[in-house]
């Protein structure tokens, strides 16, 4: 069927399709653009395409020839490749490949990947495979994606280097230097430090621990048997005990430093107790104690900022520390002392002190603890055989107080920054936002000035002799009986019972205001108050006296007494029903007086004010018109026999009329020594002043006295007492104005 002619057409149709695929080409090739830049395609003769994994900034294809194929960074933002965890993705030359992050490679060895499902990136060992790059003093751990270098045990850091970083360099931990306190001399003292330098001498720091050991029982045998330490002076001593406690916390805490997550209580035969703790630093809070105290801070406040190193925290308490730190001084706060005086109502002078719990030293990695971030808890155990000790009386109370270094003098107690959380029968709770050493103590407060506390109980031991003594002679000596003498009896009597409650009963001993106290309080305010009623009426007297100079027609003396007596009794008994209705006034903690408290004491100090005023203007006229006076009776009178007399008289006005009590009304800060011993000396010597005055210098008081040392004596009274006295009596316009009769 044409077979042969049916192949050639076939083979005639091959060929024209080849030469015609043959020209399209050769067309094609004339028509590519010859401008595509680096990394693209030609699309036809005006346009080009970048190659996978770059870009153009006009888009995919381009058709100016300024354009240029960049690299497109797959692994910038926003990303559209994931890599998976602990893997970082790497940009290449128009591509991208992933690799495992450092400390970290692939299960396989390989170096790199392609996404997220070739991640098999896990842990590498560092210190085992011998990359890392610690020195030889340190050891090699291995962290997840990386490692550290840390210290070997009994090493610390070298200055300037911290633990645990990959370029830590350590060296071994040594001993550190402790030397004596200079001047003081000591034979026991250099022995313990001999002993010190031995031990330093002899240091390894693979026995740290029995280092330690040996060095509190050192202290101890120091401590229990202090030989000539106890014959050094206050300061010495303190000084001394200054320097044993801050040379033993650097030496414990530079030698915990040698422990590794570790921690020991070591008991010593002498009393003292150690307890340490070392511990990575972490977070949260730590209970760190033993016997005799137990701490609960904060890991962070322990450690200290950007510490890498293991932490310590350690307790050193010391019974014996006692004998040394006798006899030392308290500085109160303001704050506290403010509080003192406002509820003693006294002026604190200081504090006596006594131990109720051992001297607690504590120590931290953290050397910067004068104002810690957050407080520190501590509870302190009671000393054995202190127990009635703990029953502190008034005045008294427990302290949380810290030893505080002051230069030369050593040192004293302080209580700034502490507070009593509570009080237990054989412990105290306290609260501190620094750190030192520290101890419970019983502060008995001097809340009065012991000097002058001796002045008037001498003073008015004296007064109350020479009052009873006048109140026998106004009573006795007939020649002297009058108005004025009526007056001054009162008034002596009025002193004197005062002054023997005052000196039976003015402290309040228990601390608690009770009947005994408001009682006595209620005596004294009526008593003293009746006596200025009676200096007021001394005033009254003087200025119809010498004034009005209406003598002998003063005040009867019924309403003499019913002025002296009932005026008072009205005040007190107003004041008692007012200290009834708020419960308090009459007592208060310190003595059995008047309460500052709603300004009661203003039921006393308003009277009195009004008084002593009266009495200041009545003295000074008085004082004015006996200076007319005495020029009129004898113009010529010698002038130093004028000032002498005008002199007495004024002393004796003074002392009577109480114008002495003005320095009292000027006490407005007790603190004021001066005036506190100027008012006490004038007026604690009142009686005594009264009976040299009304007695000793009155003539016919004293031709009285003769007459009775006379009488008891069994000799006749003689002849020349008789002629001086009727002698005297005739002086009639005289004797009314001489001190030594009229009792001026």
């Amino acid at each position: 069927m044409g077979g042969p002619h049916h192949g050639v057409f076939l083979l005639f149709h091959v060929l024209c399709v080849s030469l015609t695929l043959s020209e399209v080409g050769a067309q094609s090739t004339k028509a590519c653009a010859r401008w595509c830049p680096l990394n693209s395609s030609c699309v036809n003769s005006t346009a080009c395409r970048c190659n996978l994994g770059f870009s153009a900034s006009s888009g995919e294809v381009f058709t100016s020839p300024s354009d240029s194929c960049d690299d497109i960074n797959e692994c910038a933002p926003p990303t559209t490749v994931s890599c998976g965890k602990n893997a970082d993705c790497q940009n290449t030359e128009g591509g991208y490949h992933c690799t495992c992050v450092p400390g970290y490679e692939l299960a396989s060895g390989a170096p790199i990947f392609r996404n997220e499902n070739e991640n098999t990136c896990q842990d590498k060992d560092e210190c085992s495979s011998g990359e890392h790059k610690c020195h030889n003093s340190t050891i090699c751990t291995n962290t997840v994606g990386s490692y550290a270098c840390h210290c070997r045990r009994g090493w610390v850091p070298k200055p300037g280097f911290q633990n645990k970083k990959n370029t830590t360099v350590c060296e071994e931990v040594s001993f550190p230097t402790w030397t004596p306190p200079p001047g003081i001399k000591s034979q026991s003292l250099s022995l313990f430090f001999e002993r010190v330098q031995n031990m330093r001498r002899d240091f390894k720091a693979d026995l740290t621990q029995k280092t330690m050991k040996d060095l509190i029982v050192s202290l101890d045998d120091l401590l229990k048997t202090p030989g000539d330490l106890e014959a050094l002076n206050l300061s010495s001593r303190h000084q001394t005990a200054t320097s044993l406690l801050t040379g033993l916390e650097e030496i414990l805490r530079t030698l915990g430093k040698a422990f590794s997550n570790d921690s020991f209580t070591f008991y010593s035969p002498g009393g003292t107790v150690l307890s340490l703790v070392v511990q990575e630093p972490g977070s949260g809070n730590i209970t760190v104690g033993q016997s005799h105290a137990r701490m609960l801070l904060d890991w962070a406040v322990a450690a200290g900022a950007g510490k890498s190193d293991p932490t310590v925290v350690g307790i050193l308490s010391i019974p014996n520390m006692q004998k040394l730190l006798s006899n030392s001084s308290l500085d109160l706060d303001l704050e506290k002392k403010a509080k003192l005086e406002e509820c003693y109502e006294s002026s604190v002078h200081g504090a006596q002190l006594r131990l109720l719990s051992a001297v607690n030293s504590v120590f931290l990695s953290n050397t910067n603890t004068d104002k810690l971030d957050s407080p520190v808890t501590f509870a302190f155990s009671h000393l054995p055989g202190t127990q009635e000790q703990k029953e502190h009386g008034p005045r008294e109370e427990r302290i949380c107080a810290f030893w505080k270094h002051d230069g030369s003098n050593g040192g004293h107690w302080a209580t700034s920054g502490c507070r009593i959380l509570g009080n237990g029968n054989d412990s105290t709770t306290c609260q501190c936002n620094h750190l030192s050493s520290f101890a419970i103590l019983v502060a008995h407060y001097n809340v009065e000035d012991p000097k002058l506390a001796l002045i008037t109980k001498v003073g008015l031991s004296l007064s109350l002799v020479c009052l009873l003594l006048c109140i026998l002679t106004f009573l006795l000596v007939r020649p002297i009986q009058g108005s004025r003498t009526t007056v001054h009896l009162h008034l002596c009597i009025c002193l004197f019972v005062g002054s023997a409650i005052f000196l039976a009963g003015i402290e309040n001993e228990g601390g608690q205001v009770g009947l005994r106290c408001s009682l006595v309080a209620g005596l004294l305010h009526y008593w003293f108050l009746a006596a200025f009623c009676w200096m007021s009426l001394e005033g009254m007297e003087l200025y119809f006296l010498v004034v009005r100079v209406f003598q002998g027609q003063g005040l009867r003396k019924r309403w003499l007494c019913l002025i002296g007596y009932g005026v008072p009794l009205v005040i007190v008994v107003i004041s008692a029903i007012f200290a009834a209705t708020y419960k308090e006034g009459y007592g208060n903690a310190l003595y059995c007086w008047l309460s500052h408290k709603h300004g009661f004491h203003w039921s006393f100090q308003g009277p009195v004010t009004f008084i002593v005023l009266c009495n200041a203007v009545i003295f000074v006229t008085t004082v004015w018109k006996l200076t007319q006076k005495f020029s009129e009776i004898n113009p010529d009178i010698k002038k130093l026999k004028k000032a002498r007399v005008l002199t007495i008289t004024a002393i004796a006005q003074l002392f009577v009329l109480g114008c002495t009590w003005v320095f009292g009304l000027l006490l407005f800060d007790p603190r004021s020594w001066v005036l506190s011993y100027i008012f006490t000396i004038l007026n604690c010597l009142q009686g005594f002043f009264l009976f040299l005055l009304y007695c000793l210098l009155n003539k016919k008081v004293r031709e009285e006295y003769r007459k009775w040392a006379c009488m008891v004596t069994r000799n006749k009274y003689s002849e020349f007492a008789t002629t001086t006295s009727a002698s005297s009596s005739s002086h009639s316009q005289t004797r009314a104005l001489r001190p030594s009769q009229s009792g001026m």
